[in-house]
């Protein structure tokens, strides 16, 4: 999927719209465990993951506690500290080796200016990802970890290959042992 088609399904852009956007992208590399933003960094960057598995997480003690997983097509960045140019409260890392195109918040906010669609777009982005956290509260408040286990095979079955079994545990909310009883005697 291309980043264009990936940006349509939140909302029509036309190609030179699209052509505007992309001409400000920056390609990047990071290495596999590189950090993207950690606790009272601003995020100054949104990532349009190329390739790659990135990891939200919060430490608490000695532990983590994992918010989210990105990968393409998706976007990466912490909604809160991009907007609002705010010191992250959490870290964002890369689980793999990954390749991102990336756009700093004053380019994007110079390109909302020349065009009300790109603007448009990212607010619909953001509304995405609002309604995501909010049915992923719910999930995390009201399913049975069963029930959160299947929904995340449906959703990102291919995470169960290539990241460590313990964080997709802490993701879901349980510990790695029912993660591991899960795995072992529920088929998908």
């Amino acid at each position: 999927m291309t980043h264009h088609e990936y940006f349509n399904r939140f909302y029509s852009i036309t190609r030179s719209e699209y052509g505007l956007l992309a001409s400000q992208f920056k390609s990047k590399s990071f290495a596999k465990d590189e950090p993207l933003l950690v606790p009272g960094q601003v995020q100054r960057e949104v990532y349009f993951i190329k390739q790659g598995v990135q990891m939200a997480y919060v430490d608490v003690g000695k532990k983590q506690h994992v918010l989210a997983f990105t990968y393409s097509p998706n976007l990466c960045a912490n909604p809160e500290s991009f907007h609002a140019q705010i010191p992250s409260q959490y870290f964002v890392t890369c689980l793999t080796a990954s390749e991102a195109e990336a756009i700093s918040f004053d380019t994007l906010q110079e390109l909302f200016n020349k065009s009300q669609n790109l603007e448009r777009l990212f607010r619909k982005m953001t509304e995405v990802v609002l309604a995501g956290m909010i049915n992923r509260h719910i999930e995390l408040q009201a399913l049975t970890i069963e029930e959160r286990y299947k929904i995340f095979c449906m959703r990102s079955g291919h995470l169960l290959q290539l990241v460590p079994h313990k964080y997709i545990a802490s993701y879901l909310g349980m510990d790695a042992t029912n993660f591991s009883k899960l795995y072992n005697q529920v088929k998908i």
